[in-house]
């Protein structure tokens, strides 16, 4: 099935051409990846957060970054995820429908056909994306043009589910181009961080390490945990981070709904595909 990009006015996409001619970056697209099918949680991009699907206050959030110029959702051409589109056109951004397990061809796509110079990888079971940590990592790569990727990734220091990774356009197209194996086409950014030769990088960290913090969405336990949260925070506000900590702070039993999970575990799960295909 041909992928469809549901944007109007949208630009048409050719392939290999020079973005903003290697000048400094000017238009940031954050692309939201979301899919209905997914492998330990179904359904979980729709899952009932206050009123709201999950993925609508991904999109809320990552709309709420000052840095951001459009927001765009990728997801598959499967009829499940009709409803994706459905959803992220009803909360005024674009969707991108395409390839079910090669993501990093989704991205690549739908950066092309929307015209972007810098991409924000934004994952669409985050129910706790921070705009400002958005805005942090954005305005570093806008500060220094000549960093290809910049992440809060690399070195982990914030909650797991605050993750967002910032790439150029260039490095992007070269990812695609390259890229052969299962994880690093299934989780976009692989290929670039592998390749610390090839790309420029930048970590930024927080001054406190919280990695051991668990705020994303994989079973029901997470989503009962992003539930007491909102629940007592208000989805009528964007709150951030801190406000998180302070919560938690008041009532530390809210980390006892969390699941005890290796950080990254979709990751770890595809380089055992990897191992198929390199015996």
């Amino acid at each position: 099935m041909t992928p469809s990009y549901v944007n109007r006015g949208s630009k048409p996409f050719s392939p290999f051409l020079p973005m903003n001619n290697g000048a400094r970056p000017r238009k940031v697209v954050a692309i939201i990846q979301a899919r209905m099918d997914s492998t330990r949680l179904p359904g979980k991009a729709l899952a009932d957060i206050e009123g709201q699907p999950l993925l609508a206050h991904v999109i809320g959030r990552t709309k709420a970054a000052r840095t951001v110029d459009s927001v765009v959702v990728a997801t598959t051409t499967e009829p499940v995820d009709k409803a994706i589109e459905l959803l992220a056109l009803r909360e005024g951004v674009a969707a991108y429908r395409g390839q079910v397990d090669d993501v990093l061809d989704r991205f690549y796509q739908a950066a092309g056909q929307i015209s972007a110079d810098l991409i924000v990888r934004i994952t669409g079971d985050d129910p706790f994306k921070d705009p400002d940590v958005i805005d942090r990592i954005i305005l570093h790569a806008l500060d220094h043009p000549e960093v290809d990727y910049a992440s809060n990734t690399l070195e982990a220091t914030f909650p797991e589910g605050l993750d967002t990774e910032v790439f150029s356009f260039r490095a992007l197209e070269t990812a695609w181009r390259e890229a052969r194996l299962p994880s690093e086409r299934e989780h976009v950014t692989p290929y670039l961080w592998k390749n610390p030769g090839r790309f420029r990088m930048a970590s930024i960290r927080h001054s406190e390490d919280l990695s051991h913090l668990r705020w994303t969405i994989d079973y029901t336990e997470d989503l009962d945990f992003a539930r007491a949260v909102y629940s007592r925070l208000s989805p009528s506000r964007i709150f951030r981070m801190d406000d998180i900590l302070a919560l938690l702070a008041q009532e530390p039993n809210l980390l006892q709904l969390c699941p005890r999970v290796v950080r990254n575990f979709g990751y770890q799960q595809s380089l055992r595909k990897d191992q198929q295909v390199c015996p």
